[in-house]
């Protein structure tokens, strides 16, 4: 009597196939951000296993209208780094930074004032308004 024995597939496959299910799941995330069925705010309070490695400034330039520039002049109102990945992100940075992105569509320019009330990191950190 014989036995089979599958061998499990070689360890470069199964990377290949995580890094695709990644790719595929932040395509579809940034499309749902892009078409305003989901906000960047929800995405970074939520921290879903697709952004948990995903740096900021890619969650943030998925969002209509926001290429590096826009980006960039946002988070250097804060001290957040660009590389900064969603997953890494304390609490309390991602519940500031939210309501600063929520404060920013509903009223730009009124981020500023989400900063003194939410007793804000950046304020804490000696960053400029």
């Amino acid at each position: 009597m014989e036995t089979a024995t599958i061998a499990a597939a070689p360890q470069h496959m199964r990377a290949l196939e995580l890094a695709n299910r990644v790719r595929l799941a932040r395509a579809d995330l940034k499309r749902r951000i892009a078409t305003g069925e989901q906000s960047a705010a929800e995405i970074i309070v939520t921290c879903p296993w697709e952004a948990t490695t995903m740096s900021v400034a890619d969650l943030l330039m998925s969002q209509r209208r926001w290429g590096r520039t826009r980006c960039r002049k946002f988070l250097m109102s804060i001290p957040i780094s660009e590389n900064k990945t969603i997953g890494s992100m304390t609490e309390r940075q991602r519940e500031t930074l939210a309501a600063l992105l929520t404060a920013k569509m509903a009223r730009p320019g009124s981020y500023e004032d989400v900063l003194v009330h939410q007793g804000g990191f950046a304020r804490l950190a000696g960053a400029r308004i």
